[in-house]
């Protein structure tokens, strides 16, 4: 029987949040300790907000304008105009300086279009967090060409905290508040999935692994049944020694509801050698109630 360890961000009931009374944002499910700043940016307000993680423990930090796409919000094709909705995660830091003075002193380009978005047909690319033109004041709230503007020292004050593949950037219309309770009521039945998920793959239960993933899943062109047949393959030429989950990330999207998204680092170790990878499975909650796979890659 393969043997796993899975370490998780310890999450106490009620206490994940600081300071935040009796209501807190919907998404962050589990945060681990390698995550120590999120941004939530709210469109309709026009402010990015900054969240601290510490001991275990988030709260809410300070907030920022920032100016969006010209076009609004709901990002689906090249040159729209529009800013993306969903969860997103920094992937780049850019050096600006030989580019347009609008997009201040630096720039942070998103993983926009992810896994979910390509299955939901949305395309274009090109989605930053960056600054604006020196001594040019505040732009418009609708001003950018999709992305995500800045003043020029908020940016670089934010710059130390954004963590390359690190730093979670929710970006939505308006924050949707919960309680502690439904929030950790949320992070138990995800967790639960994601139980199921290792646990599959510690019995060998090919079956019960195979049950997890949706109708509607597919990967990297495969459909369920092809994955499923390239999977058992997979399985069958070498199977996993032991696999070691560490800084999982939970988190529920902002824009579909139902959808959320499990992200953790990954060590499968087989014969001889260790496979480590940066994993995303993105869960949806199906007709019957249940979460299920409906997309998953790597990074």
């Amino acid at each position: 029987m393969l043997r796993i360890w899975v370490l998780l961000a310890v999450v106490v009931s009620g206490q994940l949040f600081a300071g935040q009374n009796d209501r807190v944002p919907a998404y962050l499910l589990e945060v681990p300790a390698s995550v120590g700043t999120v941004l939530i940016a709210e469109t309709d307000t026009s402010t990015l907000h900054l969240f601290s993680n510490g001991d275990g423990r988030v709260g809410r930090d300070r907030e920022t304008y920032m100016s969006i796409g010209q076009n609004g919000v709901g990002k689906a094709r090249e040159w729209d105009g529009r800013t993306p909705l969903g969860v997103y995660f920094i992937n780049e830091q850019l050096d600006t300086s030989g580019l347009h003075e609008k997009y201040g002193p630096v720039a942070y380009p998103l993983d926009y279009p992810n896994t979910w978005d390509r299955k939901s047909g949305r395309s274009g690319d090109g989605i930053w967090i960056h600054g604006v033109t020196p001594n040019s004041g505040r732009r418009p709230p609708l001003d950018t060409d999709g992305c995500i503007a800045l003043p020029n020292d908020e940016l670089l004050e934010l710059g130390p905290r954004l963590l390359l593949h690190e730093t979670p950037v929710v970006i939505t219309r308006s924050i949707r508040w919960t309680s502690p309770q439904r929030l950790e009521s949320d992070r138990i039945e995800l967790r639960g999935a994601l139980d199921r998920w290792v646990k599959s793959i510690e019995s060998g239960d090919l079956h019960l692994h195979l049950s997890l993933y949706d109708d509607e899943f597919s990967y990297r062109g495969m459909n369920r049944d092809e994955w499923a047949a390239f999977r058992m393959q997979s399985v069958t030429r070498a199977a996993p020694q032991a696999i070691v989950l560490q800084d999982v990330l939970l988190m529920a999207d902002p824009e579909d509801e139902g959808l959320y998204l499990s992200r953790f680092r990954q060590a499968v170790a087989y014969d001889g050698r260790t496979v480590a990878t940066l994993k995303r499975l993105y869960w949806k909650r199906s007709a019957d109630g249940i979460l299920r796979i409906v997309a998953e890659d790597n990074g």
